[in-house]
């Protein structure tokens, strides 16, 4: 089961685009990354750890992602986050990214285990 808890609207900026044109692989994690942050922040829990004991916070210990089509620049990308059902220690996170110009397609899919 996954729950839709937040959605983030990233612009994508031109130094995100590789030489082939399009953005680069390794820009899509950052962007999951945004959108995790964003939901983190929105909850209360912070970079500096409000809300949770000092030293102490969600650690990512994988993460993968999709590519289904390229990001390009200028744009935006909307990036859905829903998190999964709670296991002992860890919260399975979802993600998809679309561009806020083509909102019914799908270009990457992502996902993203803490602990």
């Amino acid at each position: 089961m996954r729950k839709l808890v937040h959605t983030e609207i990233i612009p994508i900026r031109w130094g995100d685009m590789d030489a082939i044109g399009h953005v680069n692989n390794t820009l899509y994690f950052r962007y999951m990354e945004q959108a995790r942050v964003g939901f983190y922040e929105r909850m209360g829990l912070n970079e500096h750890g409000r809300a949770l004991p000092p030293d102490c916070g969600p650690v990512v210990i994988n993460s993968s992602c999709t590519f289904l089509r390229p990001l390009k620049y200028p744009g935006d990308v909307e990036v859905r986050f829903s998190i999964g059902e709670p296991g002992r220690s860890s919260l399975v996170t979802f993600y998809e990214m679309r561009p806020t110009q083509d909102p019914g397609q799908l270009y990457a899919e992502g996902q993203a285990k803490a602990c």
